[in-house]
């Protein structure tokens, strides 16, 4: 579990022990619905934060996915202009690991955070609209922007990096929480090879492909 999940789990399983254990000397019938309930959100929140180990991808000229979802869209910037940069987006339930990894290895040279609304996350203009915040990784030889966007019920956006830090090929660099959206802008060098509908996993799945020294 990512260390910014600790106050979400512990704070309903305190409030349901303490329920039931009232509930031993006061039998309350209120207590007998608060206890399991606090605990249950306790339940419930350690799951959303899970942080599972991944198996990275060893393959060089590879992008991997930054997020766990479901990919809602996959098109050029600029329609018609193969020289566009490729956006694919990807959804995030409150049931997926919300944790976001690196896409590519490289250096951040640039964070940049931006308020917003809170629309639904799978409409398109969430990416231009929503509370966001947009990375920019420099690879050897590709650059690329991860935009980490809140959705209807995320109210939190956490990064961990800066500028000047460098991240491996599907290093963990934060999260959002409670149902999101996480976009991908790639240069059109990108073979992208995930479409519309497909489940993908963060720093496991391959989103694109790319040549090296091309």
């Amino acid at each position: 579990m990512v260390k910014d999940g600790y106050a979400w789990v512990l704070v309903p399983l305190v409030a349901g022990l303490l329920a039931g254990l009232v509930y031993m000397f006061w039998a309350a019938t209120a207590l007998l619905v608060l206890a399991p309930a606090f605990l249950l959100l306790a339940a419930f929140m350690a799951y959303f934060f899970r942080d599972p180990r991944r198996a990275v991808p060893s393959d060089a000229g590879l992008v991997v996915s930054p997020a766990d979802g479901r990919v809602t869209r996959v098109e050029k910037l600029s329609a018609g202009d193969a020289q566009s940069p490729t956006v694919v987006s990807i959804f995030l339930s409150p049931f997926d690991v919300h944790v976001n990894r690196s896409p590519i290895a490289g250096a951040v040279v640039d964070v940049t955070y931006t308020k917003g609304r809170f629309i639904a996350a799978t409409s398109d203009n969430a990416s231009l609209v929503n509370e966001q915040n947009a990375l920019t990784i420099k690879g050897e030889h590709l650059s690329v922007v991860c935009k980490q966007i809140a959705g209807v019920l995320a109210r939190r956006i956490v990064c961990w990096k800066r500028p000047g830090d460098r991240m491996e090929l599907g290093e963990r660099f934060g999260l959002i929480k409670f149902g999101s959206r996480t976009d991908l802008v790639l240069p059109p060098e990108v073979e992208v090879v995930v479409g519309v509908g497909a489940r993908v996993s963060g720093g496991v799945s391959v989103i694109g492909r790319y040549r090296i020294g091309v």
